[in-house]
């Protein structure tokens, strides 16, 4: 095998799964032969990108080698015109942002660690940022994928198709796949223009219910913020964040329709923050979503914030040190993080929350968590009922279950 190759080192463990090889690709030919050879031998592989979001999903069961996509770092093609952009998966976020506003234009995805996330592993974890809440997650922004298959063949789908997998919307069906399905290459995505304008308004000491009354207003006033982050501050108390972007004019009759709507509550109060404010709120946003040493993801309807504030957030985040909290508020996504306190307690108390928000018709799911978390709590929670469909999926296009094997959900 021609590829560049070398030992595997501490660094490229997975989940305690320590490889023998990695292979550093730099053409898609090039990363078509090692998942060829890597058939042939029987070797089970993992796809990473800037590692970022490893800690997602179960351990694997085995992995013997390991294929680092960094040297697959290009923007293939960007047509400013039709708002498409074709990317190499190993190319960073941070570096495809750059390329596209030298035309005025952006890909709307802001997840944290731009610098560090590739592509292709933005879409096999299917991470997201604030900027959710106005234009969608991966899975609405992407349009074309390129990947390699268990068998080393190339299968493209959707926009610019040359060889399809019949029956599979082959774009959606990566996102979040976390490399089990195939060694993603390239991605086309549709972009949006860069706004003209910013603004960050400050909401502080909000309640669960103040939350809930909030998003009614802002619905009910036709407002399009591209945010809406609550950040828990104590007790039942959170300070909002809500972002607005666009034409100049536009971003100001926005803002001022939201100050006006807030200043009429009793007690409502709302500030503009200045662009050092701004940007320091959105920092802290990011660190609480990247450096704890356990994260979880809550999923709920937007409507039942006052429960999870109320009945839910106060067991989980007695069980923390340092613990921190944030709610989209406008999708009904939240983010815990801190450090467990008492493993036992901890467990317990992500387990009575799990059961919590299965009864509110939500999801509780592991991000990142210590191996003696781990021990006692399933990152996934109970299997879905698509599992038996998700199987079938993994069996068609991984048929020896070589890739990355164990780390979905259900054990795919």
């Amino acid at each position: 095998m021609s590829v560049f190759s070398r030992p595997a080192t501490e660094g490229d463990v997975i989940l305690g799964a320590r490889p023998e090889t990695v292979y550093e690709p730099s053409t898609v030919d090039e990363a078509g032969e090692v998942v060829r050879e890597s058939a042939l031998g029987g070797k089970t592989l993992a796809f990473v990108g800037g590692g970022t979001d490893l800690d997602l999903g179960a351990a694997p069961g085995r992995i013997d080698a390991v294929v680092r996509t960094g040297r697959l770092a290009r923007v293939v093609e960007h047509a400013p015109s039709d708002q498409i952009v074709v990317a190499q998966a190993g190319l960073t976020l941070g570096e495809l942002q750059r390329t596209l506003a030298s035309h005025r234009q952006r890909l709307a995805l802001d997840p944290p660690l731009p610098e560090r996330k590739t592509v292709g592993g933005i879409i096999a974890a299917n991470v997201f940022g604030p900027r959710r809440a106005r234009f969608g997650s991966v899975r609405d922004l992407i349009i074309g994928i390129s990947f390699v298959r268990a068998d080393g063949t190339l299968a493209r789908g959707g926009g610019k198709v040359v060889k399809n997998v019949a029956g599979f919307d082959l774009p959606k069906l990566m996102v979040g796949s976390l490399g089990t399905l195939g060694l993603i290459t390239t991605a086309t995505f549709r972009l949006h223009p860069l706004p003209e304008e910013e603004v960050t308004l400050h909401l502080p000491g909000r309640t669960g219910a103040g939350l809930r009354s909030l998003v009614r207003g802002i619905k009910e006033a036709q407002l399009e913020p591209t945010s809406v982050v609550a950040a828990w501050r104590e007790a039942d108390r959170f300070d909002v964040a809500v972002r607005f972007e666009g034409f100049q004019a536009g971003v100001a009759e926005q803002r001022e329709r939201l100050a006006g709507l807030v200043r009429g509550e009793a007690g409502g109060a709302c500030e503009i923050l200045d662009e050092p404010a701004a940007q320091a709120f959105w920092s802290r946003h990011d660190e609480l979503r990247t450096t704890a040493l356990l994260r979880a993801k809550l999923t709920a309807l937007p409507g039942h914030v006052e429960r999870i504030a109320g009945d839910i957030l106060p067991g989980l985040l007695a069980a923390l040190s340092n613990p921190g909290f944030l709610w989209y508020a406008t999708l009904g996504l939240g983010f815990l993080a801190g450090s467990p306190a008492d493993t036992d307690s901890a467990a317990r108390a992500i387990l009575t929350a799990r059961e919590r928000v299965a009864g509110l018709g939500g999801t509780l799911t592991l991000q990142a968590a210590p191996s003696a978390i781990r021990e006692r709590v399933d990152v996934w929670g109970p299997p879905p009922p698509a599992l038996a469909l998700m199987q079938s999926v993994k069996e068609r296009l991984d048929p020896q279950a070589r890739l990355a094997p164990g780390r979905f959900v259900g054990g795919i």
